[in-house]
């Protein structure tokens, strides 16, 4: 589960985990997730309309808390859908430790 803090325009759909476009420009992401007490890398992802178009990664074996963080300007037009993905490894205690945001910067 995860508290929303902030959907202006409710562009967000909490059901899906999936950010919608409300028109086309220039967006910008940031996410910052966290592995807790496992022994494995993790590769999370920022997917647009289904294809992963940034990555970050998490992978140190001799800590209990690290966190994968990237951040990236996208174009997205009216109705693409942005959201992200674990690649690979596993979230002990899901995405409650997590970040996502998204807005708009410059509309076209």
């Amino acid at each position: 589960m995860f508290v929303i803090l902030v959907n202006v325009g409710s562009h967000f759909d909490p059901a899906r985990s999936i950010f919608v476009a409300p028109r086309k420009g220039v967006y910008s992401f940031s996410f910052h997730v966290v592995k807790v007490y496992n022994r494995q890398t993790i590769q999370v992802s920022l997917v647009l309309n289904g294809w992963p178009v940034i990555s970050a990664f998490a992978g140190d074996q001799d800590v209990t808390r690290e966190a994968a963080t990237n951040a990236g300007l996208v174009m997205m037009e009216r109705g693409d859908k942005a959201y992200l993905k674990l690649e690979r490894g596993n979230l002990m205690g899901g995405w409650k430790y997590s970040t996502f945001s998204g807005f708009l910067v410059f509309p076209l």
